[in-house]
């Protein structure tokens, strides 16, 4: 009886830990899928309380940008074209580049970012972070060399419409199936890189996610897997199942499957939990398909899954950014690929704390 009292018990100090599970955290998920042949597929789900304004927007090389923190900001000029899912269209919160990278933003409670004044290296938004790594960079490997530098100060300010700091993680993955996660943990820039970092989810920090996960492989993702909507259980059930899926040589059945997984870690459309409100409903998920250059988009509202060929798409410096409206709550609806259904639009501007203050 001594082993199943131990299994017993550590189960329950596991469940302790989860429990820690913040808050104040919103849920999301994202996972790295790596097939055969260098089939490379990125999945992440979008969890919030309420209606997030996405919309889907094509914006060109060429493009002169500024971090939005004053006059002490970084500056840059988009290198790279990319499709990229907005935030109330004030910042990008997940995307694919012309050269494969794809990054995205997730919640982290535990992020505490450098403090920022006329002194600090140059700004850069939180709500352009995402956008400056599709820009400037080809691959996972060339965005943390750059990174590691640390060339800017991340500047948050509150989420929109809500009396709260944001505060985000960062994922990135690219064609060869490289993978990296940066956090601001006490105000330290800290970086997990390498192909073994498919998952990513909320909290606890990231090197605490990887000790819980490395105790449910113990015990095995067929004999049990936690099943509830936190963030740990979520990251366990990824983590699990995108390695678990036949790597199939279809392109078909691995996004498929790919999907499958992604959807298996959504939480259900207007679920709420007792006593955890930001336990959040799934809104949309993306799927980005590094090799054949396809970035998927389903919404929870609506019935069918479309996607954007960036093989099909002008990038080229001097092109006009173009939107897709996806409608309140995702709710417009499209079908197949919908590159020509984008329409020009103005650039959205990034939501900057300090853009109109003087350091």
């Amino acid at each position: 009886m001594r082993r199943p009292i131990r299994v017993v018990l550590t189960c329950l100090a596991a469940a302790a830990t989860l429990l820690a599970d913040s808050a104040g955290s919103l849920a999301c998920t994202r996972l790295v899928y790596l097939g055969n042949n260098d089939d490379v597929i990125t999945a992440r789900s979008m969890d919030w309380k309420l209606d997030v304004a996405t919309n889907l927007y094509i914006l060109p090389r060429g493009i002169a940008r500024t971090g939005e923190s004053g006059p002490n900001s970084i500056k840059w000029t988009a290198k790279y074209g990319s499709v990229v899912a907005t935030g109330y269209d004030v910042s990008t919160t997940d995307g694919m580049n012309e050269k494969g990278l794809a990054a995205e933003l997730l919640w982290l409670v535990e992020s505490q970012y450098p403090p920022f004044d006329k002194n600090s290296k140059p700004g850069l938004t939180i709500a352009a972070w995402a956008q400056y790594v599709l820009d400037n960079f080809a691959t996972v490997a060339e965005a943390v060399a750059a990174l590691e530098k640390e060339p800017f100060t991340i500047v948050t300010d509150n989420v929109p419409g809500e009396q709260r700091l944001t505060t985000l993680h960062l994922a990135m993955s690219d064609a060869t199936g490289d993978s990296a996660i940066v956090e601001y943990i006490g105000g330290k820039q800290i970086i997990h890189h390498g192909r073994q970092f498919q998952v990513m989810t909320n909290s606890p920090t990231f090197d605490e996610q990887l000790a819980l996960n490395e105790y449910w492989k113990q015990i095995g993702g067929t004999v049990w897997l936690p099943g509830t909507n936190r963030s740990a259980d979520r990251f366990a059930r990824a983590s699990f199942y995108v390695n678990a899926i036949p790597k199939s040589e279809d392109p078909a059945i691995a996004l498929a499957s790919v999907f499958s997984v992604i959807r298996n870690v959504s939480v259900p459309f207007g679920i709420t939990t007792p006593g955890e409100p930001n336990i959040s409903s799934t809104r949309w998920r993306t799927v980005a398909d590094h090799k054949r250059m396809l970035y998927f988009f389903e919404s929870a509202v609506t019935p069918n899954t479309f996607w954007v060929d960036l093989n099909k798409v002008d990038f080229s410096a001097g092109a006009p950014v173009k939107r897709l409206d996806l409608g309140k709550d995702q709710r417009n609806s499209f079908g197949g690929e919908v590159s020509k259904d984008f329409q020009r639009a103005p650039a959205f501007p990034f939501l900057g704390p300090g853009a109109s203050k003087s350091l």
